[in-house]
């Protein structure tokens, strides 16, 4: 179980006076088998939040420690869209994120394959499948390699209604399983509400304006009226803000 600490984080694009401020002087922590969402209008700074974090891109100041048992962590990607390579297999796609690609590692791919319900693909390659099929692919890579952390940006946000939900319960169902500790970037009130132990608040300007507990029990409908209710509070706190019409 993955231990994230984020402390006074600051980032900076330099180029205007002043430099634009994406995120600002944010400190969090996350602890073991959380699912914790991010939300935000867009531009507040979430998917820059999640880059720093996997350290595809630079803090201009503050602390970020992700370690599992006192090690470094390690970490899985999630992307909005599935980036499979076109001329690999799916079965191929899984092992080339592999260290080793081993029979170990073959036998786990497919397992994570049946787990999203796409054992049958293995074969196949990324342009025989629908959108919503690639991203379940996506989804079991970066769950293959196992990571102590999943870092997920919107991963459901170019997939229809009804797609993207049944993938919400995929996804709820693969952490049930693992207890991953995961982090999902979304603009989705709604998506939040329903997957979540945890939402971070973030406001233009990438200030942290709420740490909410989800104190719900899973599975999550929709529908039902406390969800709704969960839903309805914080959609109120974003417009308490006037953060709507960003």
């Amino acid at each position: 179980m993955a231990g994230v600490r984020v402390r006074e984080l600051r980032k900076e694009f330099p180029g205007g006076d002043p430099p634009v401020v994406a995120i600002e002087d944010i400190s969090f922590t996350v602890d073991g088998q959380e699912f914790v969402s991010v939300v935000g209008p867009s531009g507040c700074g979430k998917s820059t939040l999640l880059n720093i974090l996997s350290g595809i891109d630079t803090a201009t100041r503050g602390q970020v420690d992700i370690t599992q048992n006192g090690r470094p962590a390690r970490l899985g990607y999630v992307f909005q869209s599935a980036r499979l390579l076109p001329w690999r297999s799916v079965l191929d796609n899984l092992l080339f994120v592999q260290p080793a690609r081993g029979p170990a590692d073959r036998e786990r791919c497919r397992r994570y394959l049946d787990m999203v319900r796409l054992g049958h693909t293995a074969g196949q390659y990324p342009g025989q499948l629908s959108g919503g099929m690639q991203q379940r692919v996506g989804i079991a890579r970066a769950f293959s390699i196992e990571p102590d952390l999943l870092l997920m940006d919107e991963p459901f946000s170019h997939l229809d209604a009804i797609t993207a939900r049944s993938l919400r319960r995929e996804l709820h169902d693969l952490w049930q399983e693992t207890r991953k500790t995961v982090l999902f970037v979304t603009h989705d009130v709604s998506e939040a509400v329903e997957l979540s132990t945890r939402i971070l608040m973030l406001a233009p300007g990438g200030r942290l304006v709420a740490d909410l507990p989800v104190r719900l029990p899973f599975p999550r409908d929709p529908a039902a009226d406390e969800v709704a209710l969960a839903r309805a509070d914080l959609l109120r706190r974003f417009e308490s803000l006037d953060l709507l019409a960003g």
